[in-house]
């Protein structure tokens, strides 16, 4: 008699989530998906894992539930086991949902890389954090910087944000800021794709991880190295050649209490210990203690973020409203970026509170995460978002707009009042540092 499958509900965040399906789940008859269920990201609720996505199996497709409704949807679908499939979670929230999910009778697990990391056949350099806001996609930058310098065509993947058409969104390809326009982007999507495609280099996103990848390694301008520019804290979706962790001291301690953001340190080659240039002493040194900890014989690499301000004659004295990346500040916990740090740096007379103003959406995600403070999130997971965005700003009572965002903000929303840009790039501080690390992985690929 054939085995009758596990009825199977995927938590997660369109993105993990998604990848585990395409690489464990789909066509493996012995597991049945029942449904996935969506945090951190709005909108994503009520929508379906298509069917041309799926595989054989799923012709209806697989429904996207909010996770509040977990519970109901173990009764509801006789489920077995729920499979926790997102990142930037702290251990007490985890293990929480999983004494819930045990509650109402179903297993609780997680996948780890041998069965969801996908072979490349070119070198494969994954970068990673241990929260979001740490400074992975400057150090990606940088590593695409040293590498070109040495005459290698160097590919970036990034992490998935489908928030829109799946199944237009399998394999998306940037190489002008054209393309961002072409694909849809949100300004989640444009604050990671923007800042490579500006320098030249072509980058990959998207839903399906190995159609990306086999599109990567036969890409029209070529390819010698692909490297993983990873979201969140999550670890590569690809199996890494070189390893690198990106830790931030200003969150001591966070590097062994976040999940996955633990697991991308203990697999570390090399780790970045950045922006020790505005971090206290004390806090650097706990770092380095868990690091030592935990992965003793990763490489340490000492960073700055080095900060870069367009206008910054306007800031002296003025009464400033700083707007920061919205992840970083939500889910990521930040309570200042470098928005708020050039603000100060410039001699702000007083950083104006931005919540009194917040409408729409914007509000939402204050009550949503109340210890924001302070600064206004780049929210534009959608166009209502981003309209709530601009009329926000419009209507905080302020002299001076700081933009700390990736991107150029005022590329997407018309800001009235005068405007400084915060740029900010990697800067290694003494050695090892990663031309080092880089030096020594190009000799072994060569070999």
């Amino acid at each position: 008699m054939a085995q009758k499958p596990r009825n199977i509900i995927i938590i997660g965040a369109a993105g993990r989530d998604f990848h585990n399906f395409n690489t464990f789940y789909r066509d493996n008859p012995l597991y049945k998906v029942v449904a996935f269920t969506a945090a951190q990201i709005p909108d994503i609720a009520g929508r379906k894992y298509p069917a041309s996505l799926a595989g054989t199996l799923y012709p209806d497709g697989i429904p996207i539930y909010a996770q509040d409704e977990l519970k109901d949807l173990i009764k509801k679908f006789d489920v077995d086991e729920c499979v926790f499939s997102y990142s930037d979670v702290p251990y007490a929230r985890v293990m929480g949902l999983g004494a819930e999910v045990n509650a109402a009778g179903a297993d609780f697990s997680m996948l780890g890389h041998k069965y969801t990391a996908i072979k490349s056949t070119k070198p494969v350099i994954a970068v990673g954090a241990i929260r979001t806001g740490c400074g992975k996609s400057q150090t990606s930058r940088r590593i695409i910087e040293i590498l070109m310098k040495k005459g290698l065509k160097v590919i970036a993947v990034r992490h998935p944000m489908p928030y829109g058409d799946l199944v237009a969104q399998k394999v998306q390809r940037f190489a002008t800021i054209d393309d961002l326009a072409k694909h849809k982007c949100t300004i989640e999507e444009m604050e990671e794709y923007e800042p490579h495609v500006a320098r030249g280099n072509v980058i990959y996103a998207g839903v399906d991880y190995e159609a990306i990848l086999r599109a990567v390694e036969k890409d029209p301008d070529g390819c010698d190295i692909v490297l993983w520019d990873g979201g969140n804290n999550d670890f590569s979706f690809y199996q890494p050649d070189l390893m690198i962790t990106v830790v931030d001291p200003h969150r001591p301690g966070h590097e062994l209490s976040y999940y996955p953001g633990e697991v991308t340190l203990r697999m570390a080659d090399v780790v970045v210990i950045n922006k020790i240039d505005s971090a206290d002493f004390d806090n650097i040194q706990t770092v380095r203690r868990n690091i030592e900890k935990v992965n003793p014989k990763a490489t340490v690499v000492d960073a700055a973020s080095t900060l870069s301000v367009t206008n910054p004659e306007l800031i002296k004295g003025k009464r400033v409203l700083v707007i920061e990346d919205g992840p970083t500040l939500t889910h990521g916990e930040m309570k200042i970026g470098a928005g708020v740090v050039a603000a100060m740096r410039f001699g702000a007379g007083e950083l104006v509170d931005p919540r009194p103003f917040a409408v729409g959406k914007l509000a939402d995600t204050y009550r949503t995460y109340p210890g924001i403070g302070k600064v206004l999130p780049a929210m534009g997971y959608g166009a209502q978002q981003i309209k709530d965005l601009a009329a926000t700003i419009d209507k905080v009572d302020c002299d001076v707009v700081v933009i700390a965002t990736p991107i150029d903000l005022q590329r997407i929303v018309k800001i009235k009042k005068p405007c400084a840009r915060v740029e900010y790039e990697l800067q290694e501080i003494g050695r090892p540092n990663l031309e080092d690390v880089l030096n020594d992985f190009v000799k072994k690929i060569k070999k």
